[in-house]
């Protein structure tokens, strides 16, 4: 491409670079030059323009922004992800449904890695995502870029070279979940009546439903009576005192009704009192106590997870760690910081 001024008479088919105004008349950037534009640049007294003019193998913005997000999303339906109409050299990626954004982020790298004019920026990998809502952007820098660059930026992407299945969006697999809440003596009922509409508030974030609450004493007999027919795709568990050790009440209840606990705590702020177990195959969520109010905690990014059909390792919660220190939230009776 080549870019700079040039006299008004060798500008047509050229893009223009900078808005004119020309009396009542607006020429706009970007604009492909025409011969009335030219007559109206000559009748205004401008003897040169500021133009983009692209080379024979060059490919313009617009149509390069439209190939490079069609090769990232070749099958938007199946990747539930809408693919917007190209302009001033920028495509918008929606998501179409609600789960969790996979993609490969050492092939967003190499594509943002090969021209600077060619780019692509996402959310972070495993973001919770809605109907609607912008996941990615390709933006073309500049006028046009050589269609070597671009077809190298294509092939970064493909579907066949990725690990991860690509840019898509993870739907939800486990659609309805099962609650208990336990409750010790003297404990408020609004403190339950709480609990349940914040967990039901996540499940509906996530498309799912709640299908059964039952509250039951804190007591581990009372959670493993409760738990083999609680209705459900996957289990939680929100305690009225909070979980404290690897055999303390709920753990234990689920192993009392044949379960299988995996691990206690994480390192996630707020968030670190959070058990994850297997009962006959489904699985189970002993959540913190900090998942009665609805900011973000570490109990969001495994219920999102278990929820898309991901399994959550020891690995993938000790990893949580990097950028595990989420927002403070007034509510915490001992904050981080006075």
């Amino acid at each position: 491409m080549r870019f700079g001024p040039v006299p008004v008479e060798e500008a047509l088919g050229a893009t223009l670079a900078h808005s004119m105004q020309l009396g009542r008349q607006r020429l706009k950037k970007g604009i492909v030059l025409s011969e009335p534009d030219l007559a109206a640049l000559s009748a205004a007294g401008v003897a040169q323009v500021t133009v983009a003019r692209l080379d024979p193998n060059d490919v313009a913005e617009d149509a390069a922004a439209a190939m490079l997000a069609e090769a990232l999303v070749p099958d938007p339906r199946a990747a539930g992800v809408q693919i917007g109409r190209a302009f001033t050299g920028r495509v918008n990626l929606h998501a179409t449904r609600p789960g969790l954004l996979r993609l490969d982020a050492d092939a967003v790298h190499a594509l943002n890695r090969i021209d600077p004019a060619i780019t692509l920026a996402t959310l972070t990998p495993l973001t919770r995502v809605r109907p609607r809502m912008l996941v990615g952007t390709v933006k073309i820098i500049s006028y046009a870029v050589p269609g070597c660059a671009l077809q190298a930026a294509c092939a970064a992407v493909d579907l066949r070279k990725s690990k991860s299945g690509g840019f898509s969006v993870l739907p939800v697999q486990r659609r309805r979940a099962g609650l208990i809440l336990t409750e010790v003596p003297g404990q408020k009922p609004s403190l339950s009546v709480k609990g349940r509409a914040a967990v039901e508030a996540r499940l509906h974030a996530l498309g799912m439903e709640l299908a059964e609450c039952r509250i039951v004493a804190h007591e581990s007999a009372a959670i493993a009576a409760a738990l083999p027919e609680l209705a459900g795709d996957l289990v939680l568990i929100l305690t009225g005192s909070a979980t404290s050790d690897l055999r303390d009440t709920a753990p234990e209840g689920v192993r009392a009704a044949g379960g299988h606990v995996a691990r206690f705590g994480m390192p996630v702020d707020p968030g670190n009192l959070l058990f994850t177990a297997d009962l006959n195959g489904r699985p189970v969520i002993g959540l913190p106590g900090c998942a009665r109010s609805l900011a973000l905690n570490g109990a969001d990014w495994v219920l999102e997870r278990i929820a898309c059909g991901l399994e959550v390792s020891d690995d993938d919660i000790a990893e949580m760690g990097v950028g595990g220190l989420l927002k403070e939230i007034p509510i915490r009776p001992q904050p981080r910081e006075g």
